[in-house]
């Protein structure tokens, strides 16, 4: 399948764009680009994780499949003192990502490419946050979540966000296959956004 967001180099012909959002009060702007996801704007369901998230200071926070990026950098943003990493298989997209840490002036966030939680793989956080790339299959998505444990902090946060009705509630089961546990803490525009915690030993 051509043109894909979770490709790793989009054969797309590039088509530069750049939009400005106000997300919590707060001035964004963000370089995009074809071939990466929601080019045109932020989708809803980014917007419903970017309103339901909470992130404290000095924390840290993995975005995971961060496209160009607006997820970890909003919550750079909300998290003083924190760091935020942002991982992408898309090349593309990794590099819109670190344009837009530095055009928003942030110096806690830092992108990496590589696939699914390779790029940090020795690493726990207290946050993951995931719009997961549905079109990809259900067995990158059944990976985000299995592995979601071994990379948090206990009392650490998995943030997910999805459709409904593309599998929201079979997605939660599985949240809770992983965690024992998985809330639907905010829901909108068709979307739920879905939150597991990682108890300790």
């Amino acid at each position: 399948m051509s043109g894909q967001y979770f490709e790793t180099r989009p054969v797309s012909k590039r088509k530069p764009a750049r939009i400005s959002v106000t997300i919590r009060g707060r001035p964004f702007s963000f370089q995009t680009d074809s071939g990466v996801f929601s080019r045109e704007g932020l989708d809803r369901g980014t917007e419903l994780l970017l309103e339901a998230i909470v992130v404290g200071p000095c924390e840290s926070i993995l975005d995971l499949g961060c496209g160009y990026g607006p997820i970890g950098i909003v919550a750079a943003r909300l998290s003083g003192g924190g760091h935020v990493i942002l991982t992408d298989v898309n090349e593309r997209a990794v590099a819109l990502a670190r344009a837009n840490i530095a055009a928003n002036g942030l110096r806690n966030a830092e992108v990496r490419i590589g696939d699914i939680y390779a790029p940090v793989e020795d690493m726990v956080f207290d946050h993951i946050l995931c719009n997961p790339p549905i079109r990809a299959g259900r067995g990158i998505v059944d990976r985000i979540i299995a592995e979601a444990p071994s990379h948090l902090l206990d009392g650490g946060n998995f943030w997910l966000v999805a459709r409904t009705r593309q599998g929201a509630d079979t997605i939660r089961l599985r949240m809770r296959n992983a965690f024992d546990n998985a809330d639907v803490v905010k829901r909108g525009s068709g979307f739920k956004v879905l939150r597991s915690v990682k108890s300790g030993a």
